[in-house]
């Protein structure tokens, strides 16, 4: 690990740097091409925002990643190469997708084969969810392919909806994706995965830069350019960093249920799920009287503490129970202000 501090601390700052530039870009690029956000509807920021911040992510990771690839870290994993073309493509066709979105609002159905093609993608480059622990005795299970192809196409799909649908209020998305990368990264570099630990480096420094913009009030939203990258990348990632699922589940814990409950709150209303509404959590809290920050704060507070018990539970039945605790409260809370509001 020493001897890579200098080069994963580059990494780190190469995409911060890149994104916070190229950020400011999506900034102006926004405005002038009028792909903007306006007040109204379920969102309830100040003025009229770019949405193409997902610019200055997209490009800090690249660009990070290149950089990355030129320090030539070895690796023992001959897949490695296949796997880094798969995040690369993978990216590079949800950003594509994401601005055709952001300039024409894709219907639905469209979105969702996007998403299956990213999955496929991955597939196709070996980012699969073949291994995963038991978490009764901890033995590895190894699923067949018509287990793990479905398996993969419902993880990254997922992600995708989650990170999307998380990107209401300022910073709170690219803060979160940002704690996942660190989780990832520690993780990765705990378990002498030093040359994927890098890629995991490139999406922090990206999202932090963009941040510098995002953070309430914000200057720029990541659109779906941004959002549809982040998602496709932190589901790759942690697949990447061994199918490590639990790890990501207790940090992604509460967007991930609150997808589910959203998904099933609608259809007891008779609601198409794709519907974009008030119904999330973030938005039923700001509804309930709390400020931007204070939901923001407690997104990351709570996906950063899940996110070091991830890192220090030693046992699968520790992280189990960490996840049914995380799971119960964030049902409760969900359950509570959906019968308030």
């Amino acid at each position: 690990m020493g001897s890579y501090t200098l080069r994963y601390v580059l990494i780190l700052l190469t995409g911060f740097g890149v994104s916070l530039a190229a950020t400011r870009l999506g900034q102006a690029l926004g405005l002038r091409w009028r792909i903007t956000a306006v007040p109204g509807g379920r969102r309830q920021h100040l003025g009229v925002v770019s949405r193409l911040g997902g610019i200055g992510i997209a490009l800090g990771f690249w660009v990070a990643l290149a950089l990355a690839q030129s320090f030539h870290i070895p690796t023992a994993d001959p897949n490695e190469t296949r796997r880094l073309w798969g995040l690369i493509a993978g990216s590079v066709w949800m950003f594509g997708v994401g601005l055709l979105d952001d300039r024409f609002e894709l219907p639905p159905w469209v979105e969702y084969l996007t998403y299956l093609v990213a999955a496929l993608v991955a597939i196709a480059t070996l980012i699969i969810l073949e291994q995963f622990n038991n978490p009764l005795t901890g033995a590895l299970i190894n699923a067949p392919w018509f287990i793990y192809i479905p398996l993969t196409i419902f993880w990254i799909t997922g992600m995708i909806v989650t990170v999307n649908w998380l990107d209401g209020l300022d910073g709170l998305a690219a803060g979160v994706a940002a704690i996942m990368a660190a989780v990832l990264a520690l993780h990765m570099i705990r378990m002498e995965q030093y040359s994927v630990a890098p890629e995991a480096l490139a999406l922090l420094g990206a999202a932090l830069g963009f941040l510098v913009f995002n953070i309430h009030p914000a200057r720029v939203h990541m659109g779906s350019n941004g959002s549809f990258v982040l998602g496709y990348l932190l589901a790759a990632l942690g697949l990447i960093a061994g199918a490590r699922v639990a790890m990501v589940l207790m940090v992604m814990g509460i967007p991930i249920l609150d997808v589910a409950w959203t998904i099933m709150d609608r259809l007891r209303h008779g609601v198409n799920p794709g519907h974009g509404d008030r119904r999330h959590l973030h938005y039923r809290l700001q509804d309930a009287g709390l400020s931007i920050r204070t939901i923001v704060g407690l997104y990351w507070g709570v996906c950063a503490f899940f996110g070091v018990l991830a890192l220090v539970l030693s046992t699968a039945w520790y992280k189990l129970l960490a996840l049914i605790v995380l799971g119960l409260f964030t049902l409760g809370v969900l359950f509570y202000l959906s019968r308030e509001h």
